[in-house]
């Protein structure tokens, strides 16, 4: 599959951007700019990042990571990046042994069983892990001496300004993240050392054991008047390690402290200091004023392109929808799929989930931003052919993606994950949205191995039933909604709508290049099983128990068969009762961040905005959004972006579709239809 490197893509992204002006009648920058988020204590949940979506910095109110005590248990003060992983040593001998399931009269084996492999099995789950890169924060060692004064995230410029009291002096700072170099860029007014510690690898929430100095290296590399490069390695492995540099315009001595920690001292009452991170040693570094006005730049020109809305009287909603942008951003436009809380912290061991990845990122193509979709969509075609091997090894033609895994591609083993199917169509409906951003031969090409694979699989994977006339999904199999037992699960609503609409796609990407449609795929697609109801209101599944009572927590995607997609199988009655029905009987404390912006959705396709906008602002543990606009949704899961990014989809829909609500006199642009 033709790739293009990340130089390309970053140089791509602000073409493309700019190809679409704005239209008069928003203005952005007053709209932005209303919802800069700040921070007047040390809350651990209103903590502000820095990022350029391969990089990201996570701060107290002193602009760095000066007190990370106070966040370690809600918000981990992180430094991450794309490329920044660690997998402890001492894996158990052996493989792990898969569970077989009986599929339709032959076994099939996943890794979906510890039994008598525990401690194998559970490496296999945090290994690798995303790392904590380093800390960066002042010198100041008791939280008591310091006042803060004040701490704003300018999202049109990307900087973010802290001022605090300490020693009598008033401390100002400005931090922010360069746009295309995984490097931190801090000006200080004020004369307070910063410290630079580095930490051992840990498959926790912060990425970070300060435990164990004695597993890893720190080394003195090249030592200049002002800069000094460090070197690190874990394990005794050089293979595993990576670069940090560390520059500074104004004069200050830098000193090693201990092993693994490092004292910046200015000289006089000002400080500039750039720290890069990298594989490799960064070359040469630039000033922090110059990654201050490329970051100023970069931003600038994010906002002005692309997509917009003014929600008027809807303000709390528009907040959520400025800072999701700039969140998805910072956290989710990288190379890599994302993990759920992207680069602040770690969460399923800093994996990502390929069935999260559409909500994550699809939203950027349909707000004028398919570029940035297009980082992370590549890296499918570096796991093809472990996705090839996978599908071949389970009896099935194509390819079979996995749903946690870092970037080998390697299926974690899960009770629950392995037994998915609903992220193998999102190859083919994010290419789409791609397509239609930029339709033309290049795109088609670039991703037309991903569609065909994966199309390739999808109709291997349906079953024909002779008895019934029709292909089946399942089982074994677990749809979106994971509280259902695979060997008693077959043909999951959302799951037939989405196979249907996804085939379809791909039989589309062939006539655009010029082939034959394929008829296994048509055949497939023409006789799948209708989708499963009864007493009037649409079933989870075909053999579901019951209507609701029991099933009626986790997602309710029995839903998203419309809304999330065109729902050409669906009777518009018959979900219209389902959705009044969950609306009124589902338990909205067991569901999702993504679940209100999908099912806002749903109603949005039956014309229903009054209720799409109730559904987005429901008051319910999981819909909760911060000060810095995550979406929280429990205690070791402080964010949770696929929030964030479903709502930027659902707003996009919701245009589209039933329009906002009259009484907000809402207004937007460049937003394409889903669909």
């Amino acid at each position: 599959m033709p790739r293009l490197s990340r130089r390309r893509l970053l140089q791509l992204a602000p073409a493309a951007l700019w190809a679409q002006t704005a239209q008069p009648g928003i203005d952005r920058r007053a709209v932005i700019s209303r919802h800069n988020p700040s921070a007047g204590t040390f809350d651990p949940r209103a903590a502000l990042s820095v990022g350029n979506g391969e990089f990201a910095f996570t701060a107290d109110p002193t602009g760095l990571q000066t007190f990370p005590a106070l966040y370690e248990k809600l918000m981990p003060l992180c430094t991450m990046a794309q490329w920044g992983w660690h997998t402890a040593p001492g894996k158990p001998a052996g493989d792990l042994r898969l569970e077989p399931f009986d599929t339709f009269g032959r076994e099939v084996g996943y890794p979906t069983s510890s039994t008598g492999q525990k401690p194998l099995f559970d490496w296999l789950r945090e290994n690798p892990h995303r790392l904590h890169l380093g800390r960066i924060g002042f010198a100041i060692e008791h939280v008591e001496e310091v006042t803060p004064l004040g701490q704003t995230l300018d999202l049109w410029s990307g900087v973010l300004r802290s001022e605090f009291q300490w020693k009598d002096q008033r401390v100002v700072v400005e931090t922010c993240c360069h746009p295309e170099l995984d490097l931190l860029a801090v000006i200080v007014r004020g004369r307070v050392p910063v410290r630079f510690e580095f930490p051992y690898g840990s498959s926790g929430m912060s990425g970070a054991d300060w435990e164990h100095p004695e597993r890893h290296r720190t080394t003195e590399g090249s030592r200049a008047a002002y800069r000094l490069q460090l070197g690190r390695t874990f394990d005794g492995d050089s293979s595993s390690g990576y670069s940090v540099s560390i520059g500074w315009e104004t004069p200050a001595s830098i000193a090693r402290e201990a092993d693994h920690r490092f004292l910046l001292t200015p000289s006089g009452d000002a400080l500039e200091v750039v720290c890069a991170f990298g594989r490799t040693p960064a070359g040469n570094l630039p000033a922090a004023r110059l990654a201050q006005d490329a970051c100023r730049k970069h931003w600038a020109a994010f906002w002005t392109t692309g997509g917009a809305v003014d929600l008027g009287s809807a303000r709390e909603l528009e907040r959520r929808v400025v800072l999701s942008q700039y969140l998805t951003a910072i956290q989710c436009a990288g190379s890599l799929p994302p993990q759920e809380t992207g680069l602040t912290c770690n969460s399923w061991y800093g994996k990502f989930h390929l069935e999260m990845h559409y909500w994550h990122a699809a939203h950027f193509a349909v707000w004028g931003r398919a570029p940035l979709l297009e980082r992370s969509l590549q890296w499918y075609g570096r796991i093809l052919p472990s996705a090839r091997e996978k599908a071949r090894g389970q009896g099935y033609q194509g390819a079979r993606w996995p749903k946690m895994t870092a970037p080998d591609g390697r299926d974690s083993p899960s009770p629950i994950g392995p037994l998915l199917i609903w992220q193998q169509p999102h190859t083919i409906t994010m290419a789409e949205l791609c397509h239609r951003a930029h339709p033309n031969s290049e795109t088609l090409e670039r991703y037309r191995e991903l569609v065909f694979a994966s199309a390739e699989f999808m109709a291997s994977y349906a079953h024909w039933d002779a008895a019934g006339n029709r292909y089946v999904l399942g089982p074994p199999v677990i749809p979106a909604q994971e509280n259902h037992l695979p060997r008693g699960t077959w043909n999951p609503t959302f799951e037939l709508e989405y196979w249907a609409d996804a085939l379809e796609t791909a039989q589309r990407w062939r006539e655009r290049l010029g082939l034959p449609r394929e008829p296994k795929w048509d055949d497939v697609r023409s006789k799948l099983a209708a989708l499963p109801t009864r007493d009037g209101v649409y079933l989870a599944h075909e053999n579901c128990p019951s209507t609701f009572t029991g099933y009626n927590r986790d997602h309710p995607s029995l839903l998203y068969a419309l809304g999330v997609l065109p729902g050409r199988k669906v009777d518009r009655e018959i979900m219209a009762r389902t959705l009044e029905k969950v609306r009124r009987e589902w338990q909205w404390p067991d569901t999702w961040g993504w679940d209100y912006p999908a099912v806002a959705m749903t109603a949005a396709s039956l014309g229903q905005p009054q209720a799409a906008a109730e559904i987005l602002l429901m008051e319910t543990p999981k819909n909760t959004w911060l000060p810095n606009g995550h979406n929280w949704q429990r205690a070791n899961l402080p964010l949770y972006l696929p929030g964030n990014g479903g709502l930027l989809l659902a707003m996009a829909h919701i245009a589209h579709t039933c329009g906002f609500p009259k009484a907000w006199n809402a207004r937007w642009e460049q937003l394409a239809p889903l669909y």
